[in-house]
């Protein structure tokens, strides 16, 4: 897989890093020349020009790209950037830094963005997923389809525990991942019960959520109908 990254800063280098580590081909993108530093990620290429710029995206050969990497600290230049590789050159899969929550709500499809990161939103989902039991934490959002991956640390008083996954009756559009118990990873088949304490991640439609929420822990949400 081929991948651009604009912004060749502290965070383009490390996912340049893990992508290549992984085997996949990577171009960094900056427009500071002082950002350009070939020895920090070797077997990357590097180019020196302006995301934002359509002259600059047509020397990077944007349309060859699987997915652009929108990673700058400017929430401005990575929309434009997001909308160029989607627009201009057709690139299957974009994905956009969101530096300033206030912004998020920019990073759509409307402007080419296929998924958006927020930094602030995970790291408020995971301490949330830590200290959190009975409510469903939204890790991410997966803009296409309209689904969210969520998690769940099971109550004691769940009405479900003890019970084999295939006879709890999971609402439409929820998919029961992976089951997460004493640090092993577990994939759920039929047959599988789940226990109080197990984290349980889902992708499930946002219209769901409330009810997932409130069957798995019907004590914990008295207040919902």
């Amino acid at each position: 897989m081929r991948v651009a990254i604009a912004g060749a800063g502290a965070v383009g280098r490390s996912i340049a890093r893990e992508l290549i580590d992984n085997g996949h081909e990577v171009l960094l993108i900056d427009k500071d020349a002082e950002s350009i530093k070939p020895e920090r990620v070797p077997n990357a290429e590097w180019l020196l020009a302006d995301s934002c710029e359509l002259s600059s995206l047509e020397e990077a050969r944007l349309q060859h790209c699987d997915v652009v990497i929108a990673a700058t600290g400017d929430d401005k230049a990575n929309l434009v950037t997001s909308l160029l590789a989607k627009t201009e050159f057709g690139v299957p899969r974009t994905v956009g830094r969101v530096n300033h929550p206030n912004n998020e709500w920019l990073f759509t499809e409307a402007w080419g963005v296929d998924v958006n990161v927020s930094t602030p939103r995970i790291m408020s989902a995971l301490v949330e997923e830590a200290v959190t039991v009975g409510d469903l934490v939204r890790l991410f959002t997966f803009r296409q389809g309209n689904a969210n991956l969520v998690e769940m640390t099971l109550p004691d008083d769940s009405p479900y525990v003890g019970k084999p996954t295939g006879l709890v009756p999971w609402p439409e559009n929820c998919a029961l991942v992976t089951i997460l118990r004493d640090g092993q990873v577990y994939v759920p088949d039929a047959e599988q019960p789940i226990e109080a304490g197990d984290e349980l991640l889902f992708v499930v439609s946002a219209d769901i959520e409330e009810e997932l929420e409130r069957m798995l822990a019907p004590t914990a949400h008295p207040g919902h109908a």
